[in-house]
């Protein structure tokens, strides 16, 4: 009797094996399962991470050649511009300071003959005042002759000279004919014969024409 039960519980033994076996199968199946479905829902998560992280980075703003040339050039202008009102305003104080100091040359350029004709100045009125004094005509015309003299050289030494007239062919360059008189010989036609008012060339250049009476 003892010997049967215990067979019975060996037999029932054996029934429940598989069917812990089975359990446990079903229990591992599960347990994968659910592991494949957390590692899914893990890289679904990571990637959709991955793409918040992709769209929210800034995009490189693409470059606009156009816009940097056009910056370039602007750029060029302003320096060019800048440049060019700089030469204006050096040219502009350079044409007043000329101008200014053309003005002061004008006004002093006659100092150096007049302070070279005061010395005949004096002499004019030392004879002026010997000549009241004492009026003899042959010193005051000794005196005037000495004056003239010292006159014609000092205008000479600043590079005033004569234009020689008398007896010379007639030259528009140097002569201005008053009027015209008929010749005696042929040897005078076409020459000065006389001098009204005298000539001068100041330092190669004409001053004032030789005022002259023409032979016919």
């Amino acid at each position: 009797m003892i010997k049967q039960n215990k067979e019975k519980q060996e037999v029932e033994k054996e029934k429940n094996i598989p069917e812990t076996d089975e359990t446990s199968q079903t229990q591992n199946k599960t347990d994968k399962a659910s592991l494949d479905a957390e590692t899914n829902d893990a890289k679904e998560k990571n990637e959709s991470e991955s793409e918040s992280e992709v769209k929210d980075q800034p995009l490189d703003e693409p470059v606009d050649e156009k816009e940097i040339m056009i910056n370039s050039l602007q750029k060029k202008n302003d320096e060019l511009n800048e440049r060019y009102l700089r030469l204006f305003s050096e040219f502009d104080n350079f044409r007043k300071r000329t101008i200014r100091e053309k003005q002061e040359l004008t006004k002093t350029a006659s100092a150096g003959i007049i302070e070279a004709i005061l010395p005949v100045v004096d002499d004019l009125n030392r004879a002026y005042q010997s000549a009241v004094e004492n009026p003899d005509l042959d010193t005051l015309t000794e005196g005037l002759n000495l004056i003239r003299t010292k006159l014609n050289s000092t205008l000479k030494h600043n590079g005033l000279e004569e234009i020689p007239s008398l007896g010379e062919d007639f030259n528009t360059d140097f002569h201005e004919a008053i009027t015209h008189i008929p010749a005696e010989t042929k040897k005078d036609k076409g020459k000065v014969v006389d001098e009204v008012q005298k000539g001068y060339i100041l330092n190669g250049k004409v001053l004032r024409f030789a005022k002259v009476v023409v032979a016919n």
